[in-house]
């Protein structure tokens, strides 16, 4: 039998009310067994790029790094928000390290190819160095990622974070049964936006296919869906998405991915 694993992508909203975050990493220090975290933190570079003179660039909601926006996000990803969250993880007794995928040579990425948008430094996941990351894990560490990558021949690229950790719930699946969790601001994929406990408790493929003909699952959800489907049909055993109670051992209000 495989050991268990959980895989926790955090959303950007969560990281910025430090009260959510405080109770996430306590749930998430409390979570038994084999776990990683992967976080973000978009919006936190945003800001801190306005008061040093350096505006975000967006096209069609994706973020567009340039030179100096990634000189942003190494500062604000790897170093702000991955330093805040390890050392309060550790308050809460979770011997965690914080990572990006250069360390350890975790997790290579190719530069997105240049089509009708010139992305910049942005990175799409090519291989997932599950060895080295079972060998933190072996050692009892808690592996914090977060949203870098790198190329192999010495380039940072910033790398969505939800795609992160679908990627490396994929690599670990071959030897941890794993759950990829998404914890978000919304108790689940809901059915109206507006109603935020009209959450949709179990989609598979062909729900999924009705939800978004009749426009219920749209824009940002939609990407997060793909990436769920992805990593189930690579063998990943569980995909859950919903907010911080989640992971609390009785939770039932989240939705589940199945194929």
């Amino acid at each position: 039998m495989k050991p268990k694993l959980s895989i926790i992508k955090i959303g950007g909203n969560i990281i910025e009310e430090q009260e959510s975050l405080s109770q996430f990493l306590r749930l998430f220090a409390q979570l038994g067994g084999n776990k990683v975290l992967v976080h973000g933190g978009g919006k936190r570079a945003t800001e801190i790029g306005k008061r040093i003179g350096i505006e975000s660039k967006m096209v069609d909601g994706r973020r567009i790094t340039d030179a100096k926006s990634l000189e942003v996000a190494v500062m604000v990803y790897a170093g702000l928000v991955n330093k805040n969250i390890v050392a309060q993880l550790q308050g809460n007794n979770c011997n965690s390290i914080g990572l990006s995928g250069a360390d350890a040579n975790a997790i290579i990425a190719v530069k997105r190819p240049v089509s009708t948008i010139d992305f910049g430094f942005v990175g799409d996941v090519r291989v997932v160095n599950a060895e080295s990351i079972s060998k933190l894990l072996s050692a009892e560490f808690v592996p914090v990622f977060c949203a870098l990558t790198h190329d192999g021949h010495g380039q940072l690229l910033n790398t969505n974070a939800d795609t992160i950790a679908s990627e490396v719930a994929i690599a670990l699946s071959q030897t941890y049964d794993t759950t990829l969790y998404y914890c978000f601001e919304k108790k689940g994929v809901l059915r109206t936006i507006a109603e935020p406990d009209s959450v949709i408790k179990r989609i598979n493929m062909e729900s999924y296919q009705k939800l978004k003909q009749q426009k219920i699952i749209a824009d940002g959800m939609l990407p997060k869906l793909e990436n769920c489907f992805h990593a189930l049909n690579k063998h990943v055993q569980r995909v859950c998405i919903g907010d911080l109670s989640m992971l609390e051992p009785k939770a039932q209000l989240f939705t589940t991915i199945t194929l």
